[in-house]
């Protein structure tokens, strides 16, 4: 598909988003599982249901806007979740790993922030104001959940990682 107008860079994104959210869905009960912290365990299995909710949105804004969402992959989030594998794989226990997992979950959150930003200021700007709104609403949450993650990580796992690491010098 060229990409001549406005519309057709909305609806390449769009597509794009929809293959993250989607890789996004098969990866984060993989992450879940690993996750030693019952808040971060807690954490993720939220997150994959709002992924749900996200993909469900973007069905709607693929509906109102009459664009196809499938058929393009998303190389960032296949190389985001590629390191997200590799930390699911890594040897070692408790909340270093799970300090591993959150800084994974953290870049796919700011990629997140990022490309929906960027879409709806597209929808914005051509008028499209209730797919703006539903954009907008996605983008509220990766925030919160960003920001659930860095407080879950500076309130328990970095402390208890540090801790661990003071008693083995010891």
């Amino acid at each position: 598909m060229p990409m001549e107008t406005l519309e057709d860079l909305l609806e390449e994104q769009l597509q794009d988003l929809f293959s993250a959210e989607n890789q996004l869905l098969k990866a984060l009960p993989k992450m879940a599982k690993r996750a030693s912290s019952p808040k971060l365990k807690k954490a993720f299995e939220m997150h994959t249901e709002q992924t749900r909710q996200h993909v469900e949105r973007l069905r709607d804004v693929g509906e109102r806007l009459e664009i196809k969402l499938s058929g393009k992959t998303c190389k960032a989030m296949e190389g985001l979740v590629k390191e997200g594998q590799e930390v699911i794989e890594e040897d070692g226990e408790g909340p270093v790993i799970d300090a591993a997992l959150v800084a994974a979950a953290q870049r796919v959150e700011h990629y997140e922030i990022s490309a929906y930003g960027t879409v709806r200021a597209m929808a914005e700007e051509l008028g499209e104001k209730q797919v703006a709104k539903l954009l907008q609403k996605t983008l509220d949450e990766e925030s919160a959940t960003d920001e659930k993650l860095t407080k879950i990580s500076e309130g328990e796992l970095l402390p208890a990682a540090r801790a661990g690491m003071e008693e083995e010098e010891e």
